[in-house]
């Protein structure tokens, strides 16, 4: 199944042009065209999700192990120091292709790369309530 709107089903296809680095009979992996980092690609189902929520479980499981797999690649043939794996569920959580996609960015020590937060002590009262409702308690 695909959407004859997205461009992730059209690199799919053959229909946009792409640079392919992976690929199974699930997946394929793709490098990004606005890098974050040296080496930076995505891994998609060749099948489409809209995102996280809608995704096949068996793709879900293909796209980790893909994604796994290039991220040792990334280490291994790039000599990354780390390895960034970032999915973006929803436009509030930066989603701007709606294919579900996960971003294998490799990290370089003293790289420019700052992730959009930096993590601050939480209030525990709020943590706890959240995590009551999370648990359905």
């Amino acid at each position: 199944m695909a959407d004859p709107d997205c461009i992730f089903c059209k690199i799919v296809a053959g229909e946009l042009p792409s640079t392919i680095v992976d690929e199974d009979e699930r997946t394929i992996a793709f490098m990004d065209i606005a890098p974050a980092t040296r080496g930076h690609a995505l891994v998609i189902p060749r099948t489409h999700a809209r995102d996280l929520l809608s995704i096949d479980p068996e793709d879900l499981a293909a796209v980790a192990l893909a994604s796994q797999r290039l991220a040792g690649r990334v280490k291994e043939r790039l000599s990354a120091d780390g390895v960034n794996l970032i999915n973006s569920c929803g436009a509030s959580a930066w989603q701007t292709v709606f294919h579900f996609h996960v971003h294998v960015i490799p990290r370089y020590d003293g790289d420019p790369l700052r992730l959009p937060w930096v993590p601050d002590p939480g209030d525990p009262g709020e943590i706890a309530a959240a995590a009551q409702e999370l648990a359905g308690r």
